[in-house]
């Protein structure tokens, strides 16, 4: 093989390098480790860890990501998500189509509160680690948040539940977790005060929802905000599953939002007539 030969099959190799995966024939490791030493002794939470960070997780840490991996699974059929991904599974798609329609519209509104909240807790604790009290930096963090139009505190507050019953049991497992040293505690510290300070300012309470509580653990765990999202975006997958496989059980076809028996309010112009000149 000559030079050019050598540097062309050098920039074919490294056209997608990684450090991710090493892959021929015979052989497949997830960095460094033998994918027959993983099967049957590592979970999928362990292999989401390793994944995304390089090393595998410790039992304690690998228990705390799979608790919020499980707290995200489902919410019902009202959730856009499966709703959607239900009614996809109507139109003769097949199973993967019905599931990349419902993870798909996990975006900024609905999916994407977790990404949000971690980025909010990591301002305030910005604004700590300058020197501020954890009331006060929690006070500027929302006064700059409200000042810049938006109107929702991500993590904080849901629409179905006076108290969504994931968010406590989660906060718990936090809690126990920092007793045994497996993780600080300042996020979920954070995200306590955060609350408290809320209701002074709304003169009601707004209680931590599952976005919340879930960014506390992917935030003491040392994930980057983006990832919040894509692991919850893996943990409602499931769910998504779930609901287009028995969606597809089912001999409905095309079916829409609303019962066909109902038509949607029309707002528009009142019925009229084409004019002959026009």
């Amino acid at each position: 093989m000559n030079k050019l030969e050598s540097s062309v099959q050098a920039d074919m190799q490294n056209w997608w390098s990684t450090n991710i995966i090493d892959m021929e024939p015979g052989t497949i490791r997830y960095h460094g480790y033998a994918i027959q030493d993983l099967i049957g002794k590592v979970d999928y939470a362990d292999i989401a860890w390793l994944m995304l960070r390089g090393e595998m997780p410790t039992k304690e840490q690998s228990k705390l990501l799979n608790a919020a991996l499980v707290a995200g699974v489902d919410h019902g059929p009202q959730a856009p998500s499966i709703a959607i991904a239900r009614m996809a599974s109507t139109c003769g798609v097949s199973l993967n189509n019905a599931m990349a329609s419902g993870i798909n519209v996990l975006g900024d509104v609905h999916g994407g509160a977790g990404e949000q909240a971690v980025e909010f807790y990591q301002k305030i604790n910005l604004l700590i680690q300058k020197g501020e009290s954890i009331e006060k930096a929690c006070e500027l963090e929302l006064e700059e948040f409200w000042k810049s139009g938006k109107k929702f505190i991500p993590g904080f507050g849901h629409r179905f539940h006076p108290v969504d019953p994931r968010a406590p049991r989660l906060l718990s497992l936090v809690d126990e977790a920092q007793k045994r040293g497996v993780v600080d505690g300042r996020f979920s510290l954070i995200a306590k005060s955060l609350e408290t300070v809320l209701e002074e300012i709304k003169g009601k309470k707004i209680p931590m929802n599952i976005d919340g509580a879930t960014a506390v653990i992917y935030a003491e765990l040392g994930f980057a905000a983006p990832l919040a999202r894509g692991l919850f975006c893996l943990s409602r997958s499931i769910g998504i599953l779930a609901h287009a496989w028995e969606q597809m059980q089912e001999p409905t076809r095309n079916k829409g939002p609303i019962p066909r028996e109902f038509i949607w309010s029309y707002t528009g112009h009142p019925p009229r007539e084409l004019k002959e000149d026009v």
